[in-house]
């Protein structure tokens, strides 16, 4: 039996297979540990497992543990998902030091006592975030992991887990789903990527009207298959799958896009959360014409700056307060609403009050640049976009507002 001591290296293991989970787990289970188990793959990744007399308390880390949160969220407490505005009430008076684990497993725990959700629901909750996380531990194969005890009284007698779950259980459904998803030959396709359409017209001409509008709306690189699965209410391998031969002809691109925010400000001693390195700001660009988007998406990936696509103008709203931009391009003319709608809603919104935001127009006219400035906007660009002409109007707005 392995002895366990107050400090580990950290340990390299080659094909992290779910022979190899289950033994990893079976020695931390023998002596009753307490503490986290750290697992991280070569590209600097974490994945955290919270550990409580030997047995799973909850998992966190990974590319996106917020967008996983919420996806999960929204299949084991749908009543909880829909009221998400009452979050930031239940997390006001938190007292971060008296916080066990993590603000989502707090979060959990808070909400089984208000009786919001039911220990039943949270119990899958956590159980479906494990098999998730394990999923993308098996996926990234070559992984290091690294031991770290409990050495407070944070989890002393007093402490009483929603659930403990034996890894044996959770490895076991995630190894099932991978070997689903290497039978079904996208084993080299990370469910957590975003898939966007590199070839609009040529898609245009493969599939019929009602399937490429359903796709430029879905495949717009805001939505990873995971996410995807959830608004189409399909498992991520049969979304792959039905977007594969666009993937393998190159019409179709799969891309690494960003987490959602964190619904609640994390103090800097929160351990569970992974210190982010300092990124350029992120910007929108709202218009209907998904070549106008990956066009702006180039100038601006280039030069390092974050961005995401909205072509959807009836959802623009809420993509944009869930994502925040720093600066936003609003396209004047699309569908179902227009760019003086949006902007005037968006300056009512006290979070967006200041963020600059620039019309894109095709009619360069003197009544639109007027109307435009009555609603709120910070400046006006025509089209074609020129990429210098682009990149000066975020420096000069950016500016303004004192980003650093």
């Amino acid at each position: 039996m392995m002895a366990i001591e107050q400090n580990y290296p950290l340990i390299p293991i080659k094909e992290f297979t779910s022979v190899k989970q289950a033994g990893l787990f079976e020695i931390l289970k023998q002596p009753r540990f307490s503490g986290q188990l750290i697992l991280s793959d070569p590209s600097k990744q974490e994945w955290i497992f919270h550990i409580y007399m030997g047995r799973l308390m909850y998992a966190t880390g990974g590319t996106h543990p917020v967008r996983r949160w919420r996806r999960n969220l929204l299949i084991h407490c749908p009543q909880t998902s829909a009221q998400l505005s009452s979050l930031q009430e239940d997390l006001a008076n938190t007292n971060w030091e008296d916080v066990n684990v993590c603000w989502d497993y707090h979060l959990l725990c808070l909400w089984v006592d208000l009786h919001k959700v039911t220990r039943d629901q949270a119990i899958k909750m956590i159980q479906s975030v494990m098999v998730e996380i394990l999923f993308d531990v098996t996926q990234g194969m070559q992984i290091t992991y690294q031991i770290k005890p409990d050495s407070s009284s944070s989890l002393s007698s007093f402490f009483k887990p929603l659930v403990l779950i034996d890894a044996e259980q959770v490895i076991h459904e995630a190894d099932e789903l991978w070997e689903a998803w290497q039978s079904a030959r996208v084993a080299d396709r990370c469910p957590n990527r975003a898939p966007i359409i590199r070839q609009p017209e040529q898609l245009r001409v493969k599939t019929s009207p009602q399937a490429y509008q359903t796709m430029t709306k879905l495949l717009n690189g805001q939505y990873t298959l995971r996410d995807l699965a959830i608004l189409m209410k399909r498992d991520a391998r049969a979304v792959t799958l039905s977007i594969l031969p666009h993937l393998q002809s190159g019409l179709v691109e799969l891309i690494d896009i960003p987490d959602l925010p964190a619904p609640v400000s994390l103090p800097p001693n929160e351990t569970s959360v992974k210190i982010v390195p300092e990124q350029k700001p992120l910007i929108a660009c709202v218009d209907d014409s998904p070549l106008i988007c990956q066009s702006m998406e180039k100038i601006l990936t280039s030069e390092g700056y974050r961005f995401v696509a909205i072509n959807d103008a009836l959802r623009a709203i809420a993509t944009l307060l869930a994502t925040k931009p720093e600066l936003i391009f609003l396209d004047l003319v699309m569908p179902n609403a227009n760019g003086y709608e949006i902007c005037g809603q968006l300056r009512r919104l006290s979070f967006f009050r200041n963020t600059p935001i620039v019309i894109l127009t095709g009619n360069d006219g003197i009544i639109d640049r007027v109307r435009a400035k009555m609603v709120g906007s910070s400046d006006f660009m025509s089209k074609p976009i020129n990429p210098e002409e682009v990149l000066s109007v975020i420096i000069k707005h950016l500016k303004q507002v004192n980003y650093n």
